[in-house]
């Protein structure tokens, strides 16, 4: 799943859409728009559906000018200048909101002062909600997908995999947790190492591309070597294909 697909889910999910219906009810009984009390609870309602929409919609609005605009600062100059835009974005909303629901309802308005603090307490809510999704997309993105090979290694297995060794009619699968050793054929265990990309060097290994660290070179010979300081042989038939993929 694409990372921005996770993130229309994390805002969408069925959780939060089910959490969404109970809640705004509850919301709009227990908290009038601006402790104003007498006003209908449809009226109050209207005023807290509209609010989680202007909500969305700024964070949106925030997400696509800052994070997707301005790659090359840092991360506090990012979250500030997100934390930023919401304020601009969302505390007039929420002032025209007012206006509109209170004079609809033949109430008096609430000040400009009155809906500035409202609507800084209101944003600072969203940046907390937005940095809290973040960190969990990150943590989600950092995540390597275990490929299915996995599933013949030790059930306690959370490393990363190196590599693999044709051993007589087995293969060694090498890894940060140390060399397992399954009956298989070479040909199968390459398949289960999908989606991990890698590239055969022999007739006899096959690496995984984020294990390789740099080249070598000896007596005419290429080698690969490996984040654990292996090296791995590059034979004649497979050094076109690892120039051209550009690993070599």
């Amino acid at each position: 799943m694409t990372s921005k697909a996770k993130a229309i889910q994390n805002v969408f999910g069925p959780q939060r859409v089910v959490a969404g219906l109970v809640f705004l009810p509850l919301l709009a009984y227990a908290f009038p728009p601006f402790l104003v009390s007498d006003l209908p609870f449809g009226l109050r309602l209207l005023f807290w559906a509209s609010v989680m929409m202007l909500a969305l919609t700024a964070t949106w609005i925030a997400r696509k000018l800052v994070h997707e605009n301005a790659v090359s600062q840092g991360l506090l100059a990012r979250e500030m200048a997100f934390a930023g835009v919401i304020l601009a974005l969302f505390t007039p909303a929420l002032w025209v909101l007012a206006w509109a629901l209170f004079t609809f309802s033949g109430q008096m308005s609430p000040g400009a002062q009155t809906v500035a603090v409202h609507g800084v307490l209101l944003a600072t809510g969203l940046v907390l909600v937005h940095r809290s999704d973040l960190s969990t997309l990150r943590t989600d993105e950092h995540m390597p997908e275990m490929p299915r090979i996995a599933r013949r290694l030790p059930a306690s297995f959370n490393g990363q995999i190196y590599r693999l060794t044709v051993k007589d009619h087995s293969v060694d699968v090498v890894t940060s947790e140390g060399t397992f050793t399954i009956r298989s054929r070479f040909t199968d265990a390459i398949d289960e190492m999908e989606p991990v990309p890698g590239h055969c060097s022999h007739r006899s290994h096959w690496v995984t591309d984020a294990a390789i660290v740099g080249v070598e070179r000896e007596d005419n010979k290429t080698y690969l070597r490996l984040i654990n300081g292996d090296l791995i042989p590059v034979s004649r038939k497979y050094r076109p294909m690892l120039e051209a993929d550009g690993v070599i």
